[in-house]
């Protein structure tokens, strides 16, 4: 039913089923291991590599597998449903991957996007630091031109993939104007801590880098310089927006078929639950609501293959939604399957934690309401 209503084209809903099966058979067996150990099996990557899914967006030309939008949308729909920790990480991918095929130059698309399509170098996008979230223009990490060469000195923090990554994207200050910089993780005076014991995202592989004169060629300089933060940072942002958005939508999926599978077997006076109003009433807004999310970031997916201006703005409202909607989907989960919600032997505290994560990563709902409400607000004065 949501599929035929979304409109997607025979061979977008043979891509999808592709996703599905791979992921049922591939990914879900192992998502609550990856929880648990906090980490993904170099095994489980190369499972996505070997499939062609890594780089998903990158076009062929450059190794990768080039979906449009919409299907990409798909595939992180597919695997959120099953492990948010994957969709993170393939979210990070494309968020590294699109700036450097956006704004790059030609020697390095040539150089890096062949070598991160095939899965031989790893990314992470490294832009939030311990006391810098969403106030990205004051990010304190400096990188300083020394003839052919960056020397960068600072810290990030929660850097998604961190912990593996080969290569990061970093931002920076250069005399007052913002950078984005490749960084090898070999690079002498880069150093990688692990950050554990999260609530959700736990299998993320999460780190803190410190950098202490770590010297760069000024040839990894990705976009001009002054274009870091305006232009490519906030393109790999909003690409990783639009990868949340599904795989939150992906996320209340799961909650849904877990409630309506558990409601179904189980009895409590004298009836199923599935028979209980108010149990009803849940179910309903889960059905409800996940259809709008997949609605709204289709509609995004559309605009993005479109090259519309307004994918931007469709994004931020799927992102906005789609989190929200997870983490509620994922109460009343946790909420329908009572004393059996908060155990692991049942997925819903697993989703109730990373819904939460989405909520915040990426720009966090407040953020996304601001950028909502101010481009209302532009629209009604035109």
């Amino acid at each position: 039913m949501i599929v035929e209503d979304l409109g997607l084209t025979n061979q977008q809903i043979e891509k999808m089923e592709q996703f599905k099966s791979f992921v049922d058979s591939e990914i879900e067996p192992l998502a609550s291991h990856i929880d648990v150990e906090e980490g993904v099996p170099d095994s489980v990557l190369q499972r996505i590599i070997g499939q062609g899914y890594w780089g998903a967006t990158v076009p062929v030309e450059y190794g990768g597998a080039n979906m449009d939008y919409v299907t990409y949308g798909l595939w992180n729909e597919e695997i959120g449903r099953t492990c948010s920790n994957l969709r993170n990480i393939i979210g990070v991918q494309g968020m590294v991957t699109s700036s450097i095929l956006r704004w790059g130059t030609k020697e390095q698309k040539q150089y890096w996007l062949p070598r991160m399509s095939s899965g031989e170098l790893m990314v992470a996008f490294a832009i939030t630091e311990s006391q810098i979230g969403s106030d990205i223009k004051n990010i304190q990490t400096k990188a300083q031109r020394v003839g052919d060469e960056y020397v960068i000195s600072g810290q990030k923090k929660w850097i998604t993939f961190g912990q593996r990554a080969d290569v990061y994207l970093v931002f920076a200050q250069s005399e007052g104007q913002a950078v984005a910089l490749l960084v090898e993780k070999n690079t002498p005076g880069l150093t990688v801590h692990p950050i554990s014991g999260l609530l959700g995202f736990r299998g993320s592989m999460l780190a803190e880098l410190e950098f202490e004169e770590c010297r760069v060629p000024a040839k990894n300089l990705v976009g001009a310089v002054g274009f870091g933060l305006a232009l490519v940072a906030n393109h790999g942002l909003t690409h990783g927006r639009y990868s949340t958005a599904w795989g939150a939508a992906g996320l209340a999926q799961a909650c849904m078929d877990a409630s309506m599978k558990y409601v179904g077997g189980r009895q409590q006076f004298d009836h199923y639950l599935k028979d209980h109003q108010l149990i009803q009433q849940m179910i309903a807004d889960m059905v409800t609501n996940t259809m709008a999310a997949k609605h709204l970031c289709h509609r995004a997916g559309q605009l993005w293959d479109q090259n519309d201006t307004s994918a931007t703005f469709a994004t931020s409202l799927a992102k906005y939604f789609s989190s929200v909607h997870a983490f509620k989907a994922a109460t009343d989960a946790v909420q329908i399957h009572g004393a059996n919600g908060i155990s692991n032997d049942y997925p819903v505290q697993r989703y109730l934690r990373d819904a939460k994560v989405m909520e915040i990563v990426e720009g966090s709902t407040q953020i996304q309401q601001v950028l909502i409400a101010q481009d209302a607000f532009t629209h009604l004065n035109q």
